[in-house]
């Protein structure tokens, strides 16, 4: 009877699924009723935020089944030539002109050689064509660019990056004119022309879609006739280049009250150039960010007259601004905030490494204290996580892709990365790091960082809105569809589109939900991976929460619909996930760009094993505050039915990575050299690493002088210039060895030593 029972319902199920019109009765009609009534409503801002950009390889982290031969398959990125040679010569010498003390503490500007210098090099024109006289360089080349400038001077990359970034060179190559193009690009390029793009304002910050500042079209006389213009109001914040800019791109909410472009009244969010010197523009007054040297100020006009050929593309791209925008966020998102970034990350791993073998408490090297080597374990795996996600990132937009969750966690999580590396290389460095003066390498840079977390959106509104709100839309196969077929206006049309995407929705969560199931009780022993060795599991455990982070996306949009936007601490959580596989897979890829190197292990280790733990337990967490308990008790069962197992990096992971780092070698190099060293550098940094090159030449020496002292032929408790000379006297060591250790001495004495004034 049993048997019977299933095979009749087992029937049922196949011939409601099948039989169209059955299905459509009785289950794509109620759901798509219900879909309707839970669609969370969406503004116009955030309709073309959805629509903008790209789905990139976020998307195949939301489908449960990643595609990890497509990440391989993205290629590893390189320099060109001319980026290279640009970078080995003009990149370098600007760096020798960099007095980041005198920056800050003395000009509160770059000195007039280094702004000449920017400007006749192109260091402003890395993204504009070749043809207006551009550099035309990739997105991986600018990063890197700007980063090596940020290993000496944020106030200086800072004021290389905005050109590069969101203003109007970008805005200019993608949508200007054929006019605007060639009047403005090449003063942009050879730097006669000093840009800046004012967005936000007092009143519209994160939410740069409600700025209030207006442009009203009217008829008004410009240079001696009359013409169809905007009158412009604006009061701008925050922006940067904007006391010293020549030209002003402003974002502005465009009306025709008067109908004198035709019907439409409230024409949208639309982006025009300016001249600064232009009647009525006001400039020059500068804020105080964080006591950086770069431009940063206002930007006000009232009743500014403008023709409308000034629009950004012309009249014809009046009220597409937001879009605009959106679009090319990416320059600001994925490129310059991460280099600035992963800049402090190579900076406090090559110096702090170096500083932790150099310093010397209790008559051990500080790095051999495992009180330090978890710090420092710390400041090196989240170094090379940075530098991951830098060049998956900027790979992703090389690729010609505009990928706007992608960027979006770039800036929140490499912005936050580098926060605790500074944080940690100051505990490790101490007094090294508060001590402001020339030779403090730290000191600014652990100033500056809280800037890059406001910048392009705040980051706890990125993190709560923007990462899971936009990307659980945008990267979903089937639920962006679903909600375009929703919204039609021809019922019968929406209905029947619904229908064809509503089967493949559900074999879609079915599959998901088995996949979080089995993978769990399984341990990932059967989910596959591109590679064997060591790594392959990280593939594996992968592929398990991002099941895990598919259903329980479909599980919230259908309980929760609309209110999910409103459960942002949910939402946050579940982007974290999301964020946390994003990382995961760039420190995959990374290892195998870099030749699946054996020396990198320890670092890829500590790596993987702190984001499967930060993914897993924000997923946990996730279900643990979902509001419906008697969901959150069946999602546990699916996705964690053994419990949250990932564990965090272990005290021997953080040991290993520790001492695998304390010493000079490839592994090391590949993590420094964003923050070169050089002659006649004034920083502090190239000398920290001498003396870090000059102990580790020592070692031998320093090892048969403290077995020496262990049987006794030696004094256990000597300054280290006297236990130099009695070495010598017993023949320990000869005169050249003797020599070496002195100099090595002084080496380490400069090194530690922090700056002193008369008076301040």
């Amino acid at each position: 009877m049993a048997t019977t029972l299933l095979v009749l319902l087992l029937i049922a199920i196949v011939v409601v699924f099948s039989v169209k019109n059955i299905r459509m009765q009785l289950i794509t009609r109620p759901v798509f009723s219900f879909f309707k009534k839970v669609l969370p409503p969406l503004s116009v801002t955030e309709k073309e935020a959805m629509e903008a950009g790209d789905v990139w390889w976020e998307g195949e982290l939301f489908k449960g089944k990643p595609n990890w031969q497509l990440l391989h398959s993205y290629g590893k990125p390189t320099l060109t030539s001319e980026e290279q040679d640009f970078i080995d010569n003009q990149v370098m010498t600007a760096l020798t002109m960099i007095d980041d003390y005198d920056i800050v503490n003395n000009r509160k500007d770059l000195p007039p050689e280094l702004w000449q210098y920017f400007k006749k090099e192109g260091f402003f024109a890395l993204i504009i064509p070749k043809k207006y006289g551009g550099k035309a360089f990739s997105a991986y080349a600018n990063s890197t660019i700007v980063s090596k400038i940020a290993s000496r001077s944020v106030s200086a990359a800072v004021t290389v990056m905005v050109p590069n970034s969101l203003g109007p060179g970008e805005l200019l190559t993608h949508y200007g004119t054929s006019e605007q193009k060639d009047y403005w690009l090449p003063q942009l390029a050879d730097g006669s022309a000093i840009p800046c793009f004012a967005l936000t304002g007092p009143d519209a910050g994160s939410d740069a879609g409600a700025i209030p500042d207006t442009g009203i079209v009217c008829r008004q006389e410009f240079n001696g006739e009359e013409v169809l213009g905007l009158k412009l109001n604006w009061d701008k914040r925050y922006i940067t280049l904007a006391p010293v800019a020549d030209v002003l791109g402003l974002a502005f909410q465009m009306s025709d009250p008067d109908g004198l472009l035709g019907d439409t009244k409230h024409i949208g969010i639309t982006c025009a150039l300016i001249p600064t010197d232009h009647e009525g523009v006001e400039i020059g007054s500068r804020h105080n960010p964080l006591n950086m040297a770069f431009m940063n100020g206002t930007t006000r006009g009232k009743d500014v007259f403008i023709p409308l050929d000034w629009i950004i593309g012309g009249p014809q791209y009046a009220g597409r601004g937001w879009r605009m925008l959106v679009e090319c966020l990416s320059a600001g998102r994925g490129i310059s905030l991460p280099a600035l970034s992963t800049a402090s990350g190579h900076m406090a791993t090559k110096t702090t490494t170096a500083y932790s073998a150099v310093r010397q408490q209790f008559g051990l090297d500080i790095g051999q204290f495992e009180g330090v080597q978890e710090a420092l374990a710390r400041v090196i795996a989240n170094t090379y996580q940075l530098e991951a996600a830098r060049r998956l990132t900027t790979t992703g937009i090389d690729l010609k892709v505009k990928p706007s969750v992608v960027t979006a966690i770039a800036k929140y999580h490499m912005t936050e990365l580098g926060r605790k590396v500074i944080d940690d290389a100051m505990d490790i460095q101490s007094g090294k790091g508060i001590q402001l003066g020339p030779k403090n390498y730290l000191g600014h840079g652990y100033m500056a960082l809280p800037i890059s977390i406001t910048v392009e959106g705040a980051n706890i509104l990125t993190r709560s809105l923007m990462i899971f709100g936009q990307g659980a839309t945008r990267c979903h196969p089937y639920v962006l569809a679903e909600m375009e077929a929703a919204g039609m206006q021809d019922t019968s049309e929406g209905l029947e589109r619904f229908d064809d995407l509503l089967l493949g929705h559900i074999g879609y969560a079915t599959r998901n939900a088995f996949s979080a199931l089995g993978n769990a009780l399984t341990g990932s022993r059967f989910a596959q991976s591109p590679v064997s060795g060591e790594t392959k599991q990280y593939y594996k455990d992968m592929t398990r929460l991002s099941a895990g982070l598919a259903l329980m996306t479909d599980v919230s949009m259908l309980i929760l619909g609309g209110d999910l936007k409103r459960k942002e601490m949910l939402s946050a959580r579940m982007g974290d996930v999301l964020s946390q596989l994003y990382l995961g897979s760039a420190t995959l890829k990374l290892f195998e760009d870099n030749g699946r190197q054996f020396d990198d292990l320890p670092a890829v280790r500590h790596v993987m094993a702190t984001r499967l733990h930060l993914a897993a337990k924000a997923l946990d967490e996730a279900i643990r505050n979902f509001p419906n308990r008697g969901v959150a008790l069946l999602l546990r069962a699916l996705i964690f039915p053994l419990g949250n197992r990932f564990k965090d990096a272990s005290d021997k992971l953080s040991i290993d990575l520790a001492n695998a780092m304390n010493k000079q070698g490839p592994a090391r190099d590949r993590l420094t050299f964003l923050c070169p060293s050089f002659d006649g550098d004034t920083s502090g940094i190239t000398e920290v690493e001498n003396a870090f090159i000059a102990k580790h030449g020592c070692k031998g020496l320093y090892k048969k002088l403290k077995q020496a002292q262990k049987e006794g032929s030696l004094p256990k408790k000597l300054p280290a210039v006297a236990l130099f000379g009695a070495a010598l006297e017993i023949s320990l060591i000869s005169e050249q060895e003797h020599q070496n250790l002195i100099k090595a001495d002084e080496l380490r004495l400069a090194a530690i030593a922090v700056d002193e004034f008369d008076k301040l």
